[in-house]
Formats: structure tokens, C-alpha cells, sequence
């Protein structure tokens, strides 16, 4: 059995706390190091100053005052995010936020969840949640080539090899775009139905790439991400992703995730 690679001299034992509280389900690791920041984080009382704190376990950490339970089993669900909602905890304008949603869809006993990417304002469609801090990077990395797919209604004209040349990727303002699969599904008159995939999820990318075209988006719809699809899922409802079903994908994700 191969061994581990030994610890550098210059590093601690354990990991960062903030890797262990979002493996525990506390916040996402830049949240996390914000409330370190804030003074919200502590062990054995004595407030946590640096992210670059290694631990080997929570034992002894509180959040707000509230010791850390131990992390429980990743579980992954499915929601169905309609438009008019911000995907965040909290909206300094006071706009609705997913947690709105969910606080009456989840079911009961539901460990603190968060979302896997985002979905701005105006889109909608399938939003991924996790109580796992670990699961939550691992999918977003754009390292991983987890493809989320969108359904968008444009109006303006775009034939089928423009869209195809998108898959060479391609530079709007100074900010690179990856390769992008997107291809037209039914058009009547000047609108038309396209469907994209796109691995890297930067932000607004599916709008900022069609509307470069020339065409206006009336509505995006993301429809899978990964071997995760939003299939009849009621708007505004959530379904639990079965144990066996996100096992297969995380030992997916350690190979090299293929669909």
C-alpha cells in the first residue's frame, strides 16, 4: 500500500480550519474566512485570528458561541430554483433569497445546506445544494469538466455555425471563455430555443456569450449539471439526490469526471 507523501517541516499537522468547517457543513471556505475576520470563530474560547490555523479536529472549535457538531454524511439535493431569487444566505437590499424557498421544501432535520455555483436573479432551473464543504469546491473547481447545461430563449438571428464556433472558446471584454457546446434546437421566426454546455460557470457566462452574438435572452433554464438533471422537479421543490447515485459520481470525480 503506497504511503502518504510526508508532511513538510514548514507545515502543521491537519488542515486549515477553514477546510474542516466546510467539510463540516459551517459555510463555504471564503464565508468562512470572513468570519474568522468577523471574530466569529474560537478554540477553547480564545478567538481564531488567521485562516492558516491547522487543526487535526473541531474538537473545542465554536462558531457564534456554538461548539461545531461533527461533520455528518454528504448529502446532496436537487432544487428547482425559480426567478426572483438570490442565490445567498442573506441580500443586503433585502431581495428573497433561495433560503426563502427553502425553509419550507427541505425536508425535516435537513442539515445547513449550500449551493453548488449560482444561479443569478433571472435564471432558472436546477440549483445543487450540499452540506458538504468539500463536495461544494470539488464541483465548482473548473478543473473538475463537470458540464452544466442551460436552455436559453433568445430573440435576434445566429445561425448554427456561429454557435459552433464557440467551442474554440472565445474573449468578450478581456475575460476568457472555455470551449462551449451550444447548439439550436427549434427556431420560429427570429426565436429560437438554444441549448448550451459550458464546464467553467463563470459568471453570467451563457448571457454575456449569447448576448455578444447580437440575440436577447428572455429566459435560461440550466437543466442538468453533470449527470444531474432537473427532469419534471416541480418549480420551488427539492429532491434528495440517492446515496448511491452521489457515491457512483464522487468516485467519478477522483478518476477524472466523465459523463
Amino acid at each position: 500500500m503506497p504511503k502518504a507523501p510526508p508532511q513538510s517541516a514548514d507545515r502543521p499537522d491537519g488542515d486549515r480550519i477553514a477546510k474542516l468547517l466546510a467539510r463540516a457543513g459551517i459555510a463555504s471556505r471564503r464565508e468562512i474566512e470572513r468570519m474568522i475576520a468577523d471574530g466569529r470563530i474560537a478554540i477553547q474560547g480564545k478567538t481564531v485570528q488567521s485562516p492558516a490555523t491547522f487543526l487535526t479536529s473541531l474538537s473545542g472549535v465554536t462558531v457564534d458561541g456554538k461548539p461545531v457538531a461533527k461533520p455528518e454524511p454528504a448529502r446532496l439535493f436537487a432544487f428547482h430554483k425559480p426567478t426572483g431569487l438570490i442565490t445567498a444566505e442573506r441580500d443586503p437590499k433585502g431581495r428573497p433569497t433561495i433560503y426563502s424557498a427553502l425553509q419550507n421544501s427541505l425536508p425535516k432535520g435537513t442539515p445547513r445546506v449550500m449551493p453548488i455555483g449560482r444561479l443569478d436573479l433571472n435564471t432558472e432551473g436546477l440549483l445543487l445544494l450540499t452540506n458538504d464543504g468539500e463536495l461544494k469546491r470539488e464541483m465548482e473547481l473548473p478543473s473538475s469538466g463537470i458540464p452544466r447545461i442551460y436552455r436559453a430563449r433568445t430573440f435576434g438571428d445566429v445561425t448554427q455555425e456561429q454557435l459552433e464556433e464557440l467551442i474554440d472558446g472565445i474573449s468578450i471584454d478581456g475575460v476568457n471563455y472555455g470551449p462551449i457546446d451550444a447548439n439550436l434546437e427549434r427556431s420560429t421566426g427570429r426565436n429560437q430555443w438554444i441549448e448550451v454546455s459550458i464546464t467553467e460557470g463563470k459568471n453570467r457566462e451563457v448571457r454575456r456569450v449569447l448576448e455578444h452574438l447580437g440575440l436577447k435572452v428572455s429566459r435560461l433554464i440550466r437543466t442538468a449539471y453533470g449527470p444531474f438533471e432537473l427532469e419534471d422537479l416541480p418549480r420551488g421543490r427539492v429532491r434528495e439526490i440517492r446515496k448511491h447515485e452521489l457515491g457512483k459520481f464522487r468516485s467519478q470525480l477522483k478518476r477524472g469526471f466523465k459523463l
